[in-house]
């Protein structure tokens, strides 16, 4: 089991301080973690990086490795050597040979291997509890975006009506996302933060209809 494990060491791979929002996030909000190093490369590399060994190193403190690479070259590099090392690997809207490439990171399904991290963060789930008048008492966050907007959104709907929340929630989720809203998933044709949104409702409808069906306030 996953929860076996005491700690889930990770390690983050950044390109300039792309990774400072999700830094903060698994600080704020997770539990049993702990990020061992932050190893930051510059920001404004060539297009055409020949040894990108030059920027990455070739050994990680970390059970996890958790990717802000923008340079595909960096970031091939770095998919390489955590395939030959069997670390896992979370590089949210990008693509890559080996790890897990989510389009957001609260896109991230739950896989083995990703302890506690993968316990906390990724494709959000919610529990809800409603005041004796129908209205959202309490969103309790299960699991979700590494950012934080999941726990943050919640303030502004406390007090609403189910169905009022479920059009607030995920737009104060897009409000605070930082997910590029130009990069287009053309499967879906939803941008980063549509698809945020997405998913937030799709977690809180779900929370709702539970709260329902169990007839408990």
């Amino acid at each position: 089991m996953e929860s076996t494990q005491q700690i889930t060491r990770i390690s983050v791979v950044q390109e300039g301080a792309a990774g400072a929002q999700k830094i903060s996030g698994i600080t704020e909000y997770g539990h049993s973690l702990e990020i061992v190093e932050v190893i930051t490369v510059p920001g404004n590399l060539p297009p055409l990086v020949d040894e990108p060994e030059a920027h990455v190193p070739d050994r990680f403190a970390g059970d996890l490795v958790l990717s802000f690479l923008r340079h595909p070259d960096l970031l091939d590099y770095l998919a390489a050597l955590c395939e030959r090392q069997r670390i896992p690997l979370v590089a949210s809207g990008r693509k890559c040979r080996y790890g897990h490439t989510p389009f957001t990171c609260c896109g991230l399904g739950r896989h083995q291997g990703l302890g506690h991290y993968g316990e906390q963060f990724g494709f959000p789930e919610l529990a809800l509890r409603l005041d004796p008048q129908g209205r959202t008492a309490e969103i309790i966050v299960i699991r979700g975006a590494s950012c934080g907007a999941t726990w943050e959104a919640i303030a502004p709907v406390i007090g609403l009506m189910p169905e009022e929340a479920l059009i607030a929630y995920p737009r104060e989720v897009q409000y605070l996302c930082h997910a590029d809203p130009s990069a287009f998933d053309p499967i879906s044709g939803k941008s980063a933060v549509h698809y945020a949104g997405h998913v937030h409702h799709a977690a809180l409808a779900k929370a709702i209809q539970a709260t329902k069906k169990a007839g408990t306030p």
